[in-house]
């Protein structure tokens, strides 16, 4: 069976380590971008069954990320973390 590999893009090193050590204990691969322009590299550049991606990134924001991947992987499915205040 093929173990699930997911791109975490978090440029808080508490907050990425702790969600990388949860998802490790449930039998997943997890690979930490510290930000915008090295998670957007690395989701262009290989593949990953899912992007945990922040919006609040240093050199890219989130959004451009998220913009850059459905260019080029539409179906790739990308779920966003953010510790913004409001839905908007």
């Amino acid at each position: 069976m093929k173990q699930i590999k997911i791109l975490l893009v978090e440029d808080e090193p508490k907050v990425a380590a702790s969600i990388k050590n949860w998802l490790e204990e449930q039998q997943l691969l997890v690979e930490i971008a510290p930000d915008g322009a090295v998670g957007r590299h690395l989701a262009l550049s290989h593949e990953y069954d899912l992007v945990l991606l922040d919006l609040n990134l240093p050199y890219v924001d989130g959004y451009e990320v998220c913009r850059s991947i459905r260019e080029h992987h539409p179906q790739m499915p990308i779920i966003i973390l953010t510790a913004l205040s409001s839905i908007e």
